[in-house]
């Protein structure tokens, strides 16, 4: 576990775009049963969450089309609320920092780490909006 004091920036990074913490795993089971689109964040203190998750999942609410609901989990520090999450984004191997996005619970498309490391938040947000466009 990541102490707060080093992860408090990094969760307010989303959550001050709008995006809602989730720390449990019924949280997260009720975020994914809502109606509509979601967005789930896997937050991390990664430089790669840094450089380009966390500033992709923000830019690409600048989209027309957006994600009906915005949550984030934390790993490394919200251990059940990210076990649940990853359990829904089965067949992909858990990866941190990773996105997927869910239509009615259903997972319709998902961001790995190895769809983050090395690309510039820009194209990461393309690739989300499009999402976007097609799901939301």
């Amino acid at each position: 576990m990541y102490p707060e004091e080093l992860v408090k920036p990094m969760r307010a990074d989303l959550a001050n775009a709008g995006f809602e913490e989730l720390h449990t795993s019924e949280a997260v089971e009720n975020a994914l049963k809502q109606e509509g689109t979601t967005l789930v964040v896997v937050n991390s203190v990664c430089g790669c969450a840094a450089a380009n998750a966390r500033p992709a999942a923000k830019l690409s609410l600048q989209n027309g089309k957006t994600p009906d609901h915005l949550v984030t989990v934390f790993a490394g520090v919200d251990m059940d609320a990210v076990t649940t999450a990853r359990n829904h984004m089965v067949p992909f191997p858990p990866s941190s920092p990773s996105m997927a996005l869910f239509k009615d619970g259903e997972l319709v498309h998902m961001i790995e780490r190895h769809h983050i490391e090395g690309r510039p938040a820009e194209i990461i947000a393309e690739n989300l909006m499009e999402a976007y466009d097609e799901f939301c």
